[in-house]
């Protein structure tokens, strides 16, 4: 037994686990498909559409998995800001987990809003408030360019268009308590959290995931250091694994990114 887990440490893991479990039958049913296309998936009493088979496995693993918006709350009917939902993959994770919760759910593309909300109404999942446009500093729009399966961003300059926005900051501060901000929102995150700086003290936990986009600066530290100001604790961790890093300088033959990361931030 020590030899099977020591050759197939993660597999041992997953099989531990009755989520865990389901993301292997999804990776063996699903993880040949071809990249891009839409395809309806089952996971547990689940059903979806997705845009891209093995993005959405991977979406799979990160928050039903390995939990990652998992967070604590006193609340009896906690407050959580979606930015970036995509479709919907979260929102099922934190109605299932948090059934009392109010949930606002941001997505900037139309028709990535389509399909989530077609989600959502398949799997029936009510009560969440919809909002189809982009996250970002101020309400008179932003360019978005396609980049790979399950996002834009600001800095592709493929198929560029603007997309209708609204000021995060603006959100933020109608509420009295935010229980769980959650923010995917390829790129954009350095800026809005820059404008958001004044508006997270009643914020309690975030989840960030953090880009940085060749041929632009990396802006790690304004977003630690804004986290930090606020008062959270952080952790940081990278899924991005790249072997001899001094000299392979990109992860996966990304053509756009060369860091990703996750930014776990919460209040003791």
């Amino acid at each position: 037994m020590w030899v099977f887990r020591f050759l197939f440490t993660e597999t041992a893991r997953l099989l531990r686990s009755t989520e865990g479990r389901r993301l292997l039958w999804l990776a063996l049913r699903y993880g040949s498909k071809p990249r891009n296309q839409q395809i309806d998936v089952t996971f547990g009493r689940y059903q979806f559409r997705v845009p891209d088979a093995l993005s959405f496995i991977w979406q799979v693993r990160e928050i039903f998995v390995d939990e990652f918006y998992r967070f604590h709350t006193t609340s009896a009917r906690p407050v959580i800001f979606d930015c970036g939902t995509n479709v919907g993959t979260s929102v099922v994770y934190f109605r299932q987990a948090y059934p009392n919760a109010r949930i606002v759910a941001f997505e900037a593309d139309e028709q990535i809003s389509l399909v989530l909300q077609n989600n959502l109404r398949q799997n029936q999942i009510s009560d969440v408030e919809i909002v189809t446009k982009a996250v970002w500093i101020n309400d008179e729009g932003i360019w978005f360019g396609s980049d790979q399966a399950d996002s834009a961003s600001i800095f592709s300059q493929t198929d560029r268009k603007l997309v209708p926005s609204i000021r995060l900051r603006d959100y933020l501060l109608r509420e009295t308590r935010i229980d769980m901000l959650k923010m995917d929102i390829e790129g954009a995150e350095t800026a809005v959290l820059t404008d958001c700086r004044d508006a997270l003290a009643h914020v309690q936990n975030m989840f960030v995931e953090f880009h940085a986009y060749l041929d632009h600066p990396q802006t790690l530290a304004e977003v630690v250091q804004i986290l930090e100001e606020s008062g959270f604790r952080y952790y940081i961790n990278t899924s991005q694994y790249r072997h001899a890093p001094l000299v392979n300088h990109r992860y996966r033959g990304n053509d756009s990114m060369d860091l990703q990361l996750n930014i776990f931030a919460y209040r003791n």
